[in-house]
């Protein structure tokens, strides 16, 4: 295949399912290897409508490697029915990833609880289920991964909002069942994001890009743009992840309406062209070599 031969670096890439959202498991493997991706990235509504079974049949029949399922979490629940539900919905994710052979379970811990403004129990909650989950992965082989938040979804749907945060609740767990997840669409403002990588080493599962594009969106979750077409600065970010001992799959998730619109083939070919920015200043990557990496996309992609 073609990431077997070529120089860009693109044997890591590998494609969030969200960013072509209206395919199915099977259309986007197809997807993937038409392109030339190696590897993709699943979301367990997509895997659940196509069948578990049959989504892990396809994705070996198209010999991609599953870098993350999509999504656990959603722990902050008081009322212990609710609380209950939620571990056991974790644990069939956590067997839903070993069945698919993916890398790690991506974990969106859950903003506020109900009706409580206490940050600090909502972080407890999030722990004291984390402990609950690790024996399941471990007894899988799944890895945990803590994704932190963009501050703005604190509310709503995470309240670990740094990575600090994230590696400070993985540091808890045994390494082999807990890690962080490092994406640049939510850590690229900390100051503290290059520290907070290096304290991470060993502990990251995955690594997910995108660009931060303005203006925002009215939906902000929707303010996901292509590699190049934003503000972020991605070399010191990837240069940091490989300094802290990550050398596998590279996501790229984009949650964009246009891109959501637009043909998946130009957006596949477009995640390829624009992949070896998310490289750049890593080294041995064809961007860092040539110097690629150092420039911004000149036009923003045909949507």
């Amino acid at each position: 295949m073609a990431w077997e031969e070529d120089g860009l670096g693109l044997r890591r890439l590998s494609l969030n399912q969200a960013t072509v959202k209206k395919l199915t498991v099977a259309q986007t493997a197809d997807l993937c290897v038409r392109h030339g991706i190696p590897a993709i990235g699943l979301w367990r509504d997509r895997v659940a409508e196509f069948g578990l079974a049959e989504s892990a049949a396809a994705v070996r029949a198209a010999g991609l490697y599953v870098s993350s399922l999509c999504r656990g979490g959603f722990f902050t629940h008081i009322d212990p029915r609710e609380r209950a539900a939620a571990l056991a919905d974790n644990r069939a994710a956590i067997a839903e990833a070993a069945e698919l052979g993916a890398d790690t379970l991506v974990l969106v811990s859950g903003g506020l609880p109900t009706g409580c403004h206490d940050l600090a129990l909502a972080r407890r909650l999030i722990a004291d289920a984390m402990g609950d989950l690790v024996p399941d992965a471990q007894r899988l082989g799944v890895r945990l991964g803590i994704e932190a938040l963009h501050p703005m979804f604190c509310a709503d749907r995470c309240v670990i909002s740094s990575l600090g945060e994230a590696v400070e609740l993985a540091l808890r767990f045994p390494a082999d069942a807990v890690g962080v997840v490092v994406d640049t669409y939510h850590v690229w403002w900390d100051a503290r994001v290059l520290d907070d990588i290096a304290r991470a080493a060993g502990r990251i599962v995955s690594y997910q890009v995108c660009d931060w594009v303005l203006p925002l969106p009215a939906d902000v979750l929707l303010g996901r743009g292509h590699v190049g077409d934003g503000v972020i600065d991605f070399p010191p970010i990837s240069a940091a992840v490989t300094a802290a001992g990550y050398d596998g799959y590279i996501e790229v998730e984009i949650f964009n309406a246009d891109v959501w619109e637009a043909s998946p083939d130009r957006t596949a070919a477009t995640v390829r062209e624009r992949f070896p920015l998310a490289l750049a200043a890593v080294p041995g990557s064809a961007s860092a070599q040539s110097g690629r990496g150092s420039e911004r996309a000149a036009q923003p992609p045909t949507y």
